[in-house]
């Protein structure tokens, strides 16, 4: 079976890739933190009008007519560039909340375990919720992620899976994006008269850093494939594993200037930690493993 991405998956990344940095490049990205995490309406109706949110639908009701598989590539750009908003809630609501697909209607999620909601304030809807309902916002890790606590109404249990694998294509955007962010530092920046990715330490995080990026989208890219739970979980794992430790070693490759509001790392780490607790935890995923393991034993 040959896993390589066709000619049209890699056209399809590139032009997002290319789309993303034009409309939502370094000066977007910080005006949305002085923003306090609001939503761009009009960078809302530009996603949907380029078909990230109808991207699954068939083309005979208005969507692309595509699958997982390119569904995956487009969010793994998505999270490389730190895109804000219910992006996952958003794509899965296409088709079935009026406006979702168009991206003139924004719809977010509650957290499958938790009363935690993104984006309540912004959001024309909760997917799985009728009508929405009223909250309190709470202090988020994230800037670019205002969270709202609210009494869950309705159930997205159904979107699970997709939702889950599309989370693991976000982080693992986000863990590529900071092994490119520190490989270039590392190259700049210079100790004792040489660039300090000349010495062994840094090279060996920068390199702990790439394998688990590697590892976590070749997982998110088979999963893509085969729709099966376990493996979705196990993609989860290992995607929120590769972002939240890639933006630490990223912060260890910068020193003290990682820590500084100027630099954008913390921005990942902070979006990797909120992304680690949406659709499916860590527990809940090493449960469904275990889970496998022992159906497989049981008849092996």
């Amino acid at each position: 079976m040959d896993f390589r991405l066709t000619q049209d998956q890699r056209d399809l990344r590139a032009g997002v890739r290319e789309l993303l940095a034009g409309r939502y490049g370094r000066e977007a990205l910080r005006a949305s933190v002085d923003a306090d995490g609001a939503l761009d309406r009009d960078l809302w109706r530009e996603l949907g009008a380029a078909g990230l949110f109808a991207l699954r639908l068939a083309e005979s009701g208005g969507g692309v007519g595509l699958g997982l598989p390119e569904a995956v590539l487009v969010f793994e750009e998505a999270g490389r560039a730190l895109l804000p908003g219910p992006l996952v809630a958003t794509h899965l609501a296409a088709g079935t909340v009026p406006g979702a697909a168009e991206g003139t209607a924004v719809v977010t999620a509650f957290d499958l375990d938790g009363p935690l909601v993104a984006h309540l304030g912004d959001a024309d809807a909760v997917l799985g919720a009728d009508p929405l309902p009223a909250g309190t916002p709470v202090r988020s890790a994230d800037p670019l992620t205002p969270l709202w606590r609210a009494e869950p109404a309705g159930g997205a249990g159904a979107y699970r899976e997709e939702g889950a694998l599309l989370t693991a294509a976000l982080q693992v955007g986000s863990a590529l994006r900071t092994v490119e962010l520190a490989v270039r530092y590392a190259g700049e920046r210079e100790q004792f008269g040489q660039p300090i990715g000349a010495f062994q330490a840094v090279k060996h995080l920068c390199a702990d850093m790439l394998v688990r990026a590697e590892v976590a989208r070749t997982a998110v890219y088979a999963a893509a494939v085969t729709a099966d739970g376990a493996e979705i979980a196990a993609a989860k794992l290992l995607a929120d594993e590769a972002a939240v430790r890639g933006a630490r070693d990223c912060l260890q490759v910068y020193g003290g200037m990682g820590f500084t509001w100027e630099a954008d790392v913390h921005l990942h780490l902070k979006r990797a930690w909120v992304r680690a607790r949406q659709w499916r935890m860590a527990a809940g995923a090493e449960e469904l493993l275990a889970q496998r393991l022992l159906e497989e034993a049981a008849t092996g």
